[in-house]
């Protein structure tokens, strides 16, 4: 049996979301998903939030629910990778949450795009192994919530570029070859995330978009690290308040 042949579409799961959590009274529909503690206690900082899930992630990973712009808007520090960012994704759909806003850091494959440039994946390259399970074998999977997502950028006047991403689960293997590979196809970012979960998004029905913004770069004679890992508080109160405009207009 081929790692391509273990998606099993006719088959139900023996572990299912719905196993753990059912349907919450007053979780809320959209859901932001944060890399960082430090952007929680930015939220608590600037927003009164309140706690009202747990999710399973190795770790309890509180959901804290607030408002913003006149709307309920829930958060949670989600997991580096794919396999883990998708579990909690899992356990948050089953919970109530209909639309998901995913937003983080990755690598350049232009040297051109600047650090902190927002970009907007349109389709990721699938090279870690959580999408096999919820799609059929293809090279990228789509993201139909792109456009969309830049017509909010649009709306709030935020410079961005859109095109693929390469999604890789192994972040000390982004080889040369490869990395000259996936520019070649027209990859513009490489990130652990986008290819997993916008495979669960079609897998469960579920509206997920993502946007993440330029940090270190692979385009070049050597790696450069540029703002990798040295982002300020008030650049990161930046990107969650983007972020936050962006979920209260899905």
């Amino acid at each position: 049996m081929s790692l391509f042949d273990t998606f099993d579409p006719d088959s139900e799961e023996i572990l299912k979301p719905s196993s753990m959590y059912s349907p919450q009274e007053g979780f809320p529909e959209t859901v932001v998903l944060t890399f960082s503690d430090k952007t929680i206690h930015i939220l608590q900082d600037i927003c009164e939030t309140e706690t009202v899930a747990t999710l399973r992630g190795g770790r309890p990973v509180p959901v804290y629910k607030f408002s913003w712009n006149g709307k309920d808007v829930g958060v949670f520090h989600t997991l580096i990778g794919g396999a883990g960012t998708a579990g909690l994704l899992e356990e948050a759909l089953a919970l109530g949450a209909k639309k998901v806003l995913l937003y983080g850091s990755c690598g350049v494959l232009d040297a051109s795009l600047a650090a902190g440039r927002f970009i907007i994946p349109t389709a990721a390259y699938r090279d870690e192994g959580t999408s096999y399970h919820y799609m059929p074998v293809s090279d990228y999977v789509d993201i139909p919530t792109a456009q969309r997502l830049g017509e909010i950028f649009d709306e709030l006047h935020l410079p961005y570029v859109q095109g693929r991403v390469w999604t890789t689960d192994a972040f000390y293997r982004e080889t040369r070859n490869n990395m000259e590979k996936r520019k070649a196809d027209g990859c513009i970012a490489v990130d652990m995330e986008c290819a997993s979960v916008m495979a669960v998004a079609q897998f469960r029905g579920a509206e997920i978009y993502q946007f993440i913004y330029a940090e270190d770069c692979l385009d070049g004679a050597t790696w450069d690290r540029r703002t990798l890992g040295n982002v300020s508080m008030s650049t990161r109160e930046k990107y969650l308040r983007i972020a936050l405009e962006v979920a209260s207009r899905l």
